[in-house]
C-alpha cells in the first residue's frame, strides 16, 4: 500500500512537470479567474452552525486566493429562495432545512461572502437561477412562494416559473433589483437553466400562457418555439437594464450550455451534435451578445478535447469567432482536465486546454466548476494554478459595452517604516462618481534599468484594496509604480516610480 501511494505521488508530480514543460509562458495582464460555489443540493448546511459554514467558506476562499482566483460566483437563489435576508423570497431550505425558516442566530450568507471576497481582492458575483422553484416532488413551499402558485408549471419532478407569464419576469427583476440595491455585489450571474432541459416523452405545458399572450405579441399558433425564445430574450434584456440602471458598475453575465446551435440546424452553428441553447432551452445567447444585453458569457465547455459530439477545441474556437464584442469566459469542469492527451497518453489535457483559452482571440478567462471539487485539489489542479498558470495576479478584463472611465492617478506616494518593515503608502482618487474613485490598486515591480511598461502583466506583483504595500525585500534593487483601478478595473496612469535598494 505504501509503495502504491508513493508511485501515485510520483506519477502526479511527473504529470505536473510535463505540463509545465510543454506550456509556453503566457502572462495575461487581464484574465477572469472565477470559480462557482453552488448551494443547491448542499443539504449539509442544515445541520451546521453558522460558524462552521463560515469557516468552510473562508477556508475555500483562502485556497482560491492562493490559486490566483479573482472572482467568486456564489449561488444566492438556487430555487426561488434566498441565501440572504429578503422580503421578497423565503430563506432557502438548503441553508436551514425548511423553506422560509430564518437562520438562528440570524446571519446573512451573501453579506458575509461579499465581505470575505473583497478582503481577499476577489469579486463576488451573485448567482441566481431565474425559473426553478423546486428540485423534487417532496419539497414543501413556504407561504411566500405559494402565493405565486398560478405562475408555476409542473415538469418532471420539479416546479418552474412559467417564462411565458410576464409576472414571472417581474418577480425575477424585483429580486435582482433588490440584491443590486442592497448589496455590494460586483456582478449578477445566471446559469444555463432557462426553459428546462427536455424530458423525453413529456411536453412543457405552457399552453395556457401561449394562448393568452402569443397572438398579442405577434406570434402565430405554430410559432411556439420563437415565442418561448422571445420570453427569455425579454427577461435577459430587462435584467440587464435593471442591473445597470441601479448600479452602472455591476456587470451581468450568463453561463449558457456550451452549444448555441449545431451546424446541422444552421450554417452559423458549431460543428457539434448535441443539445443546444437555441433549439432545446429556447435561449438565443448570440442575440443577447449582439444586442449587448449581457456583459459576459461563460459557455459551459465541460467536454474533453476530441469529444465526438462536442469537441472542446471546436467550441472554444466557435465562441471566440462569435463573441460580438461580449467578454467570453470558458466554463471549465476541472474533471475533464485530467483526461488523457490525444497525442501523448502520458500527459493530461491541462496544458492544451489552458493554451487554447489563453491563445485563442476573444477568450478572456475561465470559470471553474465546481468550487467544492477545486478545494480538494484533484490531481494537483489547484496547485498547478497556484504555482504556474495563475501564479501572477491578473486584472479583471474590461467590458467594451460598459461606461469607459479613467480614474485619477494616486497621490501622496511615500515610504514609511512600520514594525521594522518598509511600507509604501499613498492616497487614492476621491470623486463624487463611483467609477472615478479608486476601488483597487495595482502594484508593478521593475528592475532599475527597465522601462516602465504597464502592458507587461508579468510585472504585476499584487492587486490590493488598501492604499499600502509592504515591500517583501527592502534590499532588492527595484522600482515600483502603482495605478488606481475603479470598480470595473479600469486603470489610471502610473504613479511616479519609487526606488528600493539603490
Amino acid at each position: 500500500m505504501i509503495f502504491k501511494n508513493i508511485r501515485a505521488v510520483l506519477t502526479l508530480a511527473l504529470a505536473f512537470l510535463i505540463s509545465l514543460s510543454v506550456y509556453s509562458e503566457v502572462v495575461p495582464k487581464r484574465e477572469f479567474r472565477g470559480v462557482w460555489i453552488h448551494t443547491v443540493g448542499n443539504w449539509k448546511y442544515r445541520t451546521m452552525k453558522a460558524e462552521a459554514i463560515q469557516k468552510e467558506w473562508t477556508n475555500m476562499l483562502d485556497s482560491f486566493q492562493k490559486a490566483g482566483m479573482n472572482a467568486v460566483i456564489f449561488q444566492v437563489r438556487p430555487q426561488a429562495d434566498a441565501f440572504y435576508e429578503s422580503k421578497l423570497e423565503p430563506w432557502s431550505r438548503y441553508l436551514t432545512g425548511e423553506q422560509g425558516k430564518a437562520p438562528n442566530p440570524m446571519w446573512d450568507p451573501l453579506a458575509f461572502m461579499i465581505e470575505e471576497c473583497h478582503k481577499r481582492g476577489m469579486q463576488l458575483h451573485a448567482w441566481l437561477n431565474p425559473y426553478r422553484v423546486t428540485s423534487s416532488e417532496s419539497e414543501v413551499l413556504s407561504k411566500m412562494n405559494k402565493k405565486h402558485s398560478k405562475l408555476f408549471i409542473h415538469y418532471g419532478k420539479q416546479l418552474y416559473f412559467d417564462p411565458g407569464q410576464p409576472e414571472s419576469r417581474k418577480i425575477v427583476n424585483k429580486v435582482v433589483e433588490d440584491i443590486v440595491e442592497r448589496y455590494d455585489v460586483d456582478g449578477i450571474h445566471f446559469d444555463d437553466y432557462f426553459y428546462p432541459y427536455p424530458i423525453k416523452g413529456e411536453e412543457f405545458n405552457d399552453a395556457k400562457s401561449f394562448k393568452k399572450y402569443a397572438k398579442k405579441q405577434g406570434f402565430g399558433k405554430d410559432d411556439r418555439a420563437n415565442w418561448r425564445r422571445n420570453n427569455v430574450d425579454q427577461l435577459i434584456k430587462e435584467v440587464n437594464e435593471t442591473v445597470h440602471h441601479e448600479k452602472p458598475w455591476v456587470v451581468f453575465g450568463v453561463s449558457p450550455f456550451g452549444i448555441w446551435r449545431n451546424v446541422g440546424s444552421t450554417p452559423d452553428g458549431s460543428k457539434t451534435n448535441g443539445l443546444s441553447n437555441y433549439d432545446d432551452l429556447y435561449a438565443d445567447v448570440l442575440l443577447w451578445q449582439k444586442n449587448h444585453w449581457v456583459d459576459y458569457v461563460a459557455p459551459q465547455l465541460y467536454w474533453k478535447i476530441g469529444h465526438k459530439a462536442a469537441d472542446y477545441a471546436t467550441l472554444v474556437d466557435w465562441w471566440s469567432k462569435n463573441s460580438y464584442g461580449t467578454n467570453v469566459y470558458v466554463g471549465q469542469s476541472i474533471t475533464t482536465f485530467n483526461e488523457k492527451d490525444l497525442k501523448d497518453p502520458n500527459k493530461t489535457q491541462f496544458a492544451e486546454k489552458m493554451r487554447l483559452t489563453r491563445e485563442t482571440p476573444n477568450i478572456q478567462g475561465n470559470i471553474w466548476w465546481s468550487g467544492y471539487q477545486m478545494r480538494e485539489n484533484p490531481f494537483g489542479s489547484l496547485d498547478t494554478l497556484a504555482q504556474h498558470y495563475q501564479r501572477i495576479p491578473s486584472l479583471i478584463p474590461v467590458y467594451p459595452a460598459m461606461e469607459k472611465v479613467t480614474p485619477a492617478p494616486i497621490s501622496g506616494l511615500r515610504f514609511t517604516i512600520d514594525n521594522c518593515k518598509l511600507k509604501v503608502i499613498w492616497q487614492g482618487a476621491q470623486a463624487k462618481k463611483e467609477l472615478e474613485q479608486s476601488a483597487y490598486y495595482c502594484i508593478y515591480r521593475f528592475g532599475l534599468d527597465e522601462n516602465i511598461d504597464l502592458n507587461n502583466g508579468a510585472k504585476i506583483v499584487k492587486i490590493v484594496r488598501d492604499p499600502y504595500y509592504i515591500v517583501p525585500d527592502p534590499k532588492e534593487k527595484a522600482k515600483y509604480v502603482i495605478t488606481s483601478l475603479n470598480r470595473l478595473h479600469q486603470e489610471s496612469a502610473a504613479s511616479e516610480p519609487v526606488y528600493v535598494g539603490e
